[in-house]
């Protein structure tokens, strides 16, 4: 393999580098498949939905706008930073390889410790080259705990004079890039793309547990079952609060793109709302701001766009207004080997789990009760997602459980776009999907025998998948 180059992207001040990969030498001897890198080429993502009203296209753009602000702690404005927090923009976690991706190559968390005079260390699993991540406790003081324990605090700030809170410890340090071998209570979460989420909210229940109940005799001879994410005993995948089918997440924890937005607000940026309208730490002196911080605006002036009605809503409703009409990624074209790839992706059982496509509801609305968004109703989602999670085994297992999804359970993470992702699994631990195909191999794990079919192919089938997979 030769690199042809890196291409730059900048998105309100977060640089994107997206490394691109030159073709193999033909004749070259290989005894294992290679994972060729980020594909070249445009991002081929980050766009709004074809068939956008005019109105829909410009709360689109407001909430595109918003989600590369920057936030501080105090401006004059309802919204603030901290008192403790991962990151101050919704960008810098998701630019990969365009606004609403997944984790740059190029890490902001560096420089955003010490923003504005904060006193913040940098984490020893945060690296210039390594992948946005976020830390949950496994247990806090002997109890069983779970959470995000975010990385930063405002103490320094000259924007949160008087706040004297301390980081929280994350010791002993392990390998700083995969993140593994260090403090065996904390695990890692890396951001999950937003492409396409809004045909993935518009997925309905049925055409879920249709298709987690098809194929049965294919999946129990693979050893893969799954379940829709649980939070009420005995039904299966369902929320605790109206009992449909959660989906967002890396355990599909989240109901909903305007849940999504608002915990991720909260807890990693620690901006209340009307969702989440509590501080998560109230420590005195480090509060600033009537809470919560974000709420809709009655007395709204004209947007960026320019347009007062879009001005009215919070910033949770506008993020999730922006996912929600997030272009799906659109695939590189097939090739020969990512054509053979597609197939024996499918022959071996890699479908089980990673459906290749859902179909949205018949009727849809974005902003109407009463008219369908044409782009989001009777839409084919190629996913490659079953939206249930499985049991992925002693590998990969984190030890968190978060509602029916337990210690090792995890959701079938959609692969659309993967050809342009650089970091895998829900810690980050490699680039290589070579790697991260055979991490899927662990006692417990649904997937075995689906790996050990992936071991059993030629090392030129082995490479038209990856080669498939890149083309996504």
């Amino acid at each position: 393999m030769t690199l042809r180059g890196i291409a730059r992207r900048s998105f309100g001040g977060i640089v994107a580098v997206v490394l691109t990969s030159g073709a193999y030498t033909f004749g070259q001897t290989r005894s294992a498949p290679v994972d060729p890198g980020v594909r070249g080429g445009p991002a081929g993502a980050g766009t709004p939905l074809n068939g956008l009203t005019a109105d829909e296209t410009a709360f689109f753009q407001d909430g595109q706008a918003r989600f590369a602000n920057i936030e501080v702690v105090t401006n004059g404005t309802n919204n603030g930073l901290g008192p403790r927090f991962n990151s101050n923009q919704c960008l810098s976690c998701h630019s990969q390889p365009n606004v609403g991706g997944s984790s740059p190559v190029q890490n902001p968390l560096i420089a955003v410790a010490t923003l504005n005079g904060a006193k913040n260390s940098v984490p020893w699993f945060i690296t210039q080259n390594g992948p946005v991540r976020e830390a949950r406790f496994k247990k806090s003081n002997g109890v069983i705990d779970g959470s995000v324990h975010d990385l930063f605090v405002i103490t320094g700030r000259t924007d949160a004079p008087g706040c004297n809170i301390a980081q929280f410890d994350f010791l002993p340090a392990g390998n700083p890039l995969t993140g593994q071998g260090g403090n065996a209570n904390i695990i890692f979460r890396i951001p999950t793309p937003l492409f396409g989420t809004g045909l993935i909210e518009a997925i309905p229940d049925s055409a879920i547990l249709a298709n987690m109940q098809s194929n049965t005799s294919a999946k129990s001879a693979l050893g893969i079952s799954g379940h829709a994410n649980a939070h009420l005993s005995g039904n299966v995948n369902r929320s605790a609060n109206d009992g449909t089918i959660t989906r967002f997440g890396w355990k599909a924890q989240n109901k909903s793109l305007l849940m999504f937005a608002s915990e991720a607000y909260n807890v990693e940026m620690g901006v209340t709302n009307q969702l989440f309208p509590q501080e998560r730490d109230e420590t005195p002196g480090c509060l600033f701001n009537a809470t919560p911080e974000d709420t809709l605006n009655f007395t709204p002036t004209p947007s960026t766009t320019g347009n007062s009605n879009v001005a009215v809503i919070s910033d949770i409703e506008a993020f999730a207004n922006f996912m929600r009409m997030l272009a799906p990624p659109t695939p590189a074209p097939a090739t020969p080997s990512s054509e053979r790839g597609h197939a024996t992706f499918a022959k071996i059982g890699c479908v089980h789990c990673h459906t290749p496509s859902l179909t949205t509801g018949a009727k849809i609305a974005s902003g109407s009760s009463t008219n369908p968004s044409v782009a989001l109703s009777n839409q084919t989602a190629n996913l490659y997602s079953d939206l249930i999670v499985h049991h992925m085994g002693k590998g990969l297992a984190d030890g968190i459980t978060q509602g029916g999804a337990g210690p090792d359970e995890f959701r079938t993470a959609p692969l659309w776009g993967v050809g342009q992702r650089v970091f895998f699994l829900h810690d980050g631990r490699t680039t290589n999907l070579v790697e991260a195909i055979q991490d899927h191999k662990s006692s417990g794990s649904e997937a075995n025998k689906v790996i050990e079919h992936f071991n059993k192919l030629s090392i030129q089938e082995q490479q038209e998948i990856i080669d498939f997979l890149r083309s996504l």
